[in-house]
């Protein structure tokens, strides 16, 4: 992948590794979480990048590296030039202040005993951001109006509301920081269907209205489509396909996406399954010290040669790269 220039850069991570440990010292077992994974959120341009994949592929883990909630085993996680496991007290205070999360439980977020203003009113004065009550009251009704919700529902207990109000008001909680990037793990994985489209759409709605930045991290390529600029597709914590969001879904060039993207139902009584190579079946448990192709054990098309190295990212297309020993380079002309 090409590499970019840190001045341009809002958010970069250079090749990180989350390496866990488990069992007792006579029989360690070591598993690669996320390995060698590189990101960049642009410092000048407002856009949604998507990380997708199955459950285990490592896109939480992600999350929690890059909020900072976990110690990398190597590489480093830069924000605005600046290696944030490096930053001073003040400068870790302005990184909370404009990286946000929501995450896949809105529920989790609340205590149950108070209502949903206590958890409105708790970062903003956390972070000083009101002198008054009367401003602290005029932010939190500003956020929700931003969220499509009315002011009054900041008095409702969580347990009064739905899982889409509960999920709306995190985001409201979020934008109250003024953040310039957003980290949403599965936003709406928990919210019913018929919720689903509107959530989105608010996420929309703050990325155009006030300029802010997602990493959106969901297993449903059908919400990715909708609306990302970019997309991450991982397999146990490997990047195997990447690009603009157009270039990778409409063209899936990995055997995994390809799979992924046949898995999906048609909703059409009428329409047939398309045609599709079968998945093969045989699972591989892959070490961290093993260093090969980790779709080899499933791939259709695997070589023997697979077996041997970790496939590099190469360039499929303009904006489209594709981890996969099968897939001829594309060659600029």
């Amino acid at each position: 992948m090409s590499v970019v220039n840190l001045s341009e850069s809002l958010m970069e991570a250079r090749h990180i590794t989350k390496i866990f440990s488990s069992g007792s010292i006579f029989r360690r077992r070591s598993v690669r979480a996320v390995d060698d994974v590189s990101l960049m959120i642009p410092k000048d341009e407002t856009m949604i990048m998507t990380l997708a994949g199955e459950s285990g592929s490592g896109k939480s883990t992600i999350a929690r590296l890059l909020l900072g909630l976990e110690m990398l085993t190597s590489g480093e996680i830069l924000y605005r030039d600046k290696n944030i496991h490096a930053m001073s007290k003040k400068e870790k205070f302005q990184y909370r202040k404009e990286i946000q999360a929501i995450f896949q439980d809105p529920y989790a977020a609340y205590n149950p005993f108070y209502t949903a203003r206590h958890a409105l009113s708790v970062p903003i004065k956390r972070f000083d951001l009101a002198a008054t009550g009367q401003e602290e009251q005029q932010l939190i009704r500003e956020a929700l109006e931003a969220v499509h919700l009315p002011p009054e529902i900041a008095q409702k207990y969580p347990h009064e509301l739905s899982g889409g109000e509960r999920q709306r008001i995190i985001i409201a909680r979020a934008l109250i920081m003024r953040p310039r990037l957003i980290i949403a793990d599965e936003p709406v994985s928990m919210i019913d269907t018929s919720l689903r489209a509107g959530v989105l759409n608010t996420i929309l709605e703050l990325k155009q209205k006030f300029g802010i930045s997602f990493i959106y991290i969901t297993h449903d390529l059908s919400t990715a489509y909708y609306l990302s600029d970019s997309i991450l597709v991982l397999y146990r914590g490997s990047i195997v396909e990447s690009g603009e969001i157009e270039a990778v879904l409409k063209n899936p060039m990995h055997p995994y996406l390809q799979q992924l993207i046949g898995s999906i139902p048609i909703p059409d009584p009428e329409s047939r399954w398309p045609n599709r190579v079968a998945m093969r079946t045989e699972e591989i448990t892959y070490r961290a010290e093993e260093r090969r192709c980790k779709y080899y054990g499933r791939c259709p098309n695997a070589k023997d040669d697979c077996q041997k190295e970790v496939p590099p990212l190469v360039p499929v297309g303009r904006n489209h790269y594709v981890a996969c020993g099968s897939v001829v380079p594309h060659t600029a002309k």
